[in-house]
């Protein structure tokens, strides 16, 4: 499980493609540090370190990503120094400064509009019809693993506030329209839906 909440931005430094996609990532998480078979969510997906290693200024991991994987989310897009966000699985009593995120994406959202307001930016996504009915103003989604609050909800276009603080410690600043993002959907909503679904049924 994470929490939405960006500890390092990682490096794409080699991709190899096998019977899965396996990627190099460097980062600021020291090799001692990551264990084998550990989950690190990597742009919000939840992948297993298969190995690591320390190159002479960061530390590395590999991760290895199924077709599956490849086919719902940005992963297939991936290439040599791309940025990525990464965070660390939560660990019995980190403080849960987003909401809970289990890694796992639900679909893309194509970021359509970001206008500059004062200090932040609002940016408005279209998700799939099918995972509209799941977002809700000022409810919760994670987008690249970033938890994020929602504004507004129109049909299957919502819009976030994005800060200059996650601009600066995620890839935030990097996103353009037109770019497709990640989207994992709040675990809460999901089951409120389908007991909704069960009570009607």
């Amino acid at each position: 499980m994470f929490t939405g909440i960006i500890t390092d931005i990682g490096e794409i430094t080699a991709v190899e493609r096998r019977g899965d996609l396996r990627v190099r990532i460097a980062t600021s998480y020291t090799a001692d540090s990551m264990d084998l078979g550990a989950s690190i969510a990597c742009d919000g997906v939840c992948l297993t370190v298969v190995d690591k290693g320390q190159a002479e200024d960061r530390a590395w991991f590999d991760v290895d990503a199924s077709a599956e994987t490849l086919d719902k989310t940005t992963l297939g897009d991936w290439q040599v120094g791309r940025r990525i966000n990464l965070e660390r699985a939560l660990r019995l009593g980190d403080e849960l400064g987003g909401h809970i995120v289990s890694g796992h994406v639900d679909g893309l959202a194509e970021l359509l509009s970001a206008v500059d307001e004062g200090d932040s930016t609002v940016m408005t996504f279209a998700v799939p019809e099918a995972l509209a009915r799941f977002i809700a103003p000022k409810g919760s989604v994670a987008l690249n693993g970033t938890s994020l609050t929602v504004n507004d909800v129109d049909g299957a276009r919502f819009t976030i506030n994005v800060i200059p603080h996650t601009k600066e410690v995620t890839t935030w600043g990097d996103i353009a329209p037109g770019d497709r993002l990640n989207l994992e959907i709040d675990t809460l909503a999901r089951y409120v839906a389908r007991l909704d679904e069960m009570r009607k049924g």
